[in-house]
């Protein structure tokens, strides 16, 4: 600011009533970096006149004695002076309006012989010539010394990587200043990836990754994916200081399909200027190469070994394996195997057994494992499902599904890819099993409420190796409208042990003989009535001395069973119709006489 306008803004705060010209300048000296643009905003206040100003630019140089030579006018295009004629026409210099009483002068390019001392200048619109009209700042050209390289041991131009590898990008930045200054580092990447939502973007689409601020904190990429990931510690930037170069390394640990695309960095020198505001003053862009990431699930691969079917006899061994492929190590893949089965009658599909990525095994099914099972990881990428005696139930399409998590644990996220192998059919071999049977009350006198039920259940069964029965005892109630649904009453297992359900009822089950199972209700009421039914299931004995069922069953027809009333019940009735019966026959032989007795007494009156 000159002595003229410091003196003038004086009377101006002297002077409040008035109104005063003020035209302001960011306070210098300012510092700028050769070959790169220079904005001074200018402004003024307090003028009169229109809401559009006209601004004028002078240069003074520190080797031109003073002189000040013209740069650039809003109302003359032949103001500028021969230095910046051809600058100006060709939009290098030139003033942007920001409003009516603000511009800028901008110089795209700055040259070492633009360092001087630069007036805004303001012709006046004013009634009285009082206050600023002009004012200086001194701009600094200092030397552009920022140096930014990039090392890595191998090319990343056309680069293909696995899903979940790790890709580490390093970009070394230098500045020699005699200012104090701060770099700022960002690395991004241009390309496809995928948009808001995950749906693909435009191939211009450029997103930063992660940087570090003027501030010298590091800041993700806002918004999203990568802030996200950097939260989670797959995305980080480091720092390194080597001599006269610091390094900045950044990390993604496991990259995804929509890290695809041309990475760069790209490195800003700050400097704080005297209004505390922070400029940038020089900057380089690197680009550091193409990435181009391959789904795993366009190159996941499981399939089960031995395919199409598989026939056994009960309780032979049975093994299936599960192939993995198309995953390379590189993307240090934690892989979650799980062997599903569907019943050939039956839609749904149940898990038999999981191994997570740290070998731990899961069974989900019982039945399974009844006969002992194993699941193991036999190499890298086979995983074998054994049992050592399958049974009947065991039978079913047999399936493995694999989930692929990258550089992350099962369960945190969702995985990278997953696939189900094509089911095999594992069907069982059985030896001929025959069962009938046969229901009917024990002989006996008719029942009674109060006595004990007995109900034989006769069976015949036909096999040829070692087998048990297991027996069933089943009552259906015929009270109310509709058919009713039979409920269990007892079971009698295979293995000699019994299960009672009976509502409140002293019921009982055993075997009489070899052939015959009997099911005795003990003080039978009225609630006992009903439809009783036997149910059979035959079990077999595998090699190894385990028991399975056949599927081989038969239920008999039903037994009724209905009581009679206690013989102290069937008197009742009886004995209330003869004391009825005497008493009206003693009541008809009273009046009688009594009647009889009253006439002739009357007689007697009548002759006295």
């Amino acid at each position: 600011m000159t002595r003229r306008g410091a003196a003038a803004g004086l009377v101006c705060l002297l002077w409040a009533v008035c109104e005063c010209r003020q035209v302001t300048l960011p306070p210098g000296p300012l510092y700028r970096v050769a070959g790169f643009p220079l904005s001074l905003p200018c402004s003024v206040t307090g003028y009169e006149g229109s809401r559009t100003q006209d601004f004028e630019w002078f240069l003074i140089r520190e080797d031109a004695g003073g002189r000040q030579i013209g740069v650039i006018s809003t109302r003359d295009r032949r103001f500028p002076y021969a230095p910046f004629q051809a600058r100006v026409r060709s939009g290098e210099v030139r003033v942007e309006r920001d409003s009516g009483d603000r511009v800028r002068l901008v110089i795209q390019r700055l040259r070492p012989e633009d360092q001087g001392t630069y007036e805004c200048y303001t012709p006046s619109t004013d009634a009285r010539y009082q206050g600023n009209y002009s004012s200086s700042v001194l701009v600094n050209v200092i030397p552009d010394t920022l140096q930014v390289s990039h090392t890595s041991s191998r090319s990343l131009s056309g680069q293909a990587l696995t899903e979940g590898a790790e890709l580490q990008l390093t970009c070394s930045a230098s500045v020699q200043s005699q200012q104090h200054t701060h770099v700022s580092v960002t690395f991004g990447v241009r390309g496809a990836g995928e948009g808001a939502g995950g749906s693909p973007a435009g191939g211009h689409n450029l997103r930063e990754v992660i940087s570090i601020d003027k501030h010298l904190s590091v800041v993700p990429g806002r918004g999203g994916d990568y802030e996200r990931r950097y939260t989670d510690g797959t995305v980080s930037l480091e720092k390194r200081s080597e001599g006269e170069q610091d390094q900045y390394v950044m990390r993604i640990s496991s990259v995804v399909p929509s890290d695809t695309g041309s990475f760069f960095c790209e490195v800003i020198q700050w400097i704080q200027d005297p209004q505390m505001t922070w400029q940038r003053i020089a900057q380089r862009t690197l680009e550091l190469g193409n990435v181009t990431v391959q789904p795993l699930a366009d190159s996941l691969t499981v399939t089960t070994l031995p395919e199409g079917e598989v026939s056994l006899s009960a309780g032979s061994p049975l093994s299936l394996s599960c192939e993995v492929g198309g995953i390379s190590p590189s993307s240090r893949p934690s892989l979650l195997v799980q062997w599903l089965r569907r019943a050939a009658d039956r839609g749904a599909e149940l898990e038999v057994a999981r191994m997570g990525s740290d070998g731990v095994v899961t069974w989900g099914d019982d039945v399974s494992r009844r006969g002992g099972a194993s699941l193991e990881k036999e190499a890298e990428g086979r995983y074998s499902l054994r049992l050592f005696s399958a049974h009947p139930a065991d039978a079913g399409i047999y399936r493995c599904a694999v989930s692929v998590y990258t550089g992350r644990t099962p369960g945190t996220s969702s995985p990278a890819a997953s696939q189900r192998s094509n089911g095999v059919t594992v069907s069982l071999r059985m030896k001929e099993v025959r069962v009938e049977a046969e229901v009917g009350l024990a002989r006996g006198p008719p029942l009674q409420r109060g006595h004990t039920v007995s109900l034989l259940c006769n069976v015949t069964t036909v096999t040829s190796g070692p087998a048990q029965v297991e027996v069933h005892w089943l009552m259906t109630r015929e009270e109310g409208e509709g058919p009713a649904e039979p409920a269990l009453v007892a079971v009698l297992a295979h293995d000699g042990t019994s299960r009672l359900h009976g509502n409140n009822s002293d019921i009982s089950v055993d075997r009489p003989s070899p052939s015959c199972y009997r099911l005795r209700v003990h003080k039978a009421e009225a609630e006992d009535q009903g439809l009783y039914q036997c149910h059979v299931e035959v079990w077999g004995q595998d090699p190894h001395g385990g028991w399975y069922n056949t599927g081989a069953r038969s239920t008999s027809q039903p037994a009724r069973v209905y009581m009679y009333a206690r013989a102290g019940d069937l008197l009742l009735i009886p004995f209330v119709v003869g004391v009825s019966s005497a008493l009206l026959v003693g009541v008809g032989i009273v009046a009688s006489v009594t009647c009889c007795f009253l006439n002739r007494l009357a007689k007697q009156r009548r002759k006295t």
